[in-house]
């Protein structure tokens, strides 16, 4: 077993980190995912809050996010909305959230702590820079089973209480997540019905408001 190294988004890594969006999401429409020249201006505008996983030179795992400000008295949106063009346009250095845009595991690298990893990378980086925490739309996969007998809301209470499982949010948890609810719309997926949790991870070294 090699040793996977960990780095930052750079342009030469952009088409090797697109192939691994459509190497794991192979029942996404391609034009739904993040592309090279998406990757590109990440890699221009944010790259130190986009991690890359290599094992030697070839991208195993990858987990992106910016900065910006969040307003939880209207927490409704979409991914294209809050994060614009490319998924990064919208970065503010001055933002006071990490907003996680993107993380994913090749399936031939998947129990080996990498998705772990990733989301200490992003709480580092957090700590690091004094903002309040992360925030992100998690995907909701275990709700397609459970859609025509409950709502995204009722689903989430339940997979926090440890009544159903969710090979996402369940894992989020453990990670120190908390839910703060559902969001409607938030990507275009006809088996969830497009509907995300609203997670949030606080920065203990940042007082709440």
């Amino acid at each position: 077993m090699t040793e996977l190294s960990y780095v930052n988004l750079t342009e030469e890594l952009a088409p090797l980190c697109a192939e691994l969006e459509l190497a794991t999401f192979t029942h996404a429409d391609p034009n739904d995912l993040l592309q090279e020249e998406d990757m590109l201006a990440y890699a221009r505008t944010f790259p130190e809050g986009f991690f890359v996983v290599l094992d030697g030179d070839r991208v195993v795992g990858q987990g992106g996010g910016i900065y910006l400000d969040f307003d939880f008295t209207k927490p409704q949106h979409t991914i294209a909305e809050i994060t614009g063009e490319h998924q990064c346009a919208n970065h503010d250095p001055l933002g006071d959230w990490y907003y996680g845009t993107d993380i994913l595991v090749h399936p031939d690298y998947r129990r080996r702590g990498i998705g772990r990893r990733l989301y200490e990378l992003r709480k580092e980086l957090v700590r690091k820079d004094g903002k309040k925490g992360i925030i992100a739309g998690g995907y909701l996969p275990g709700y397609a089973e459970h859609k025509h007998e409950m709502t995204a809301a009722e689903y989430c209470d339940r997979v926090v209480a440890g009544e159903l499982y969710d090979q996402t949010l369940t894992f989020q948890l453990e990670n120190g997540f908390e839910v703060r609810g559902v969001l409607e719309h938030y990507i275009d997926d006809d088996a969830t019905d497009g509907w995300a949790s609203l997670i949030v991870w606080r920065n203990p070294e940042v007082p709440e408001d």
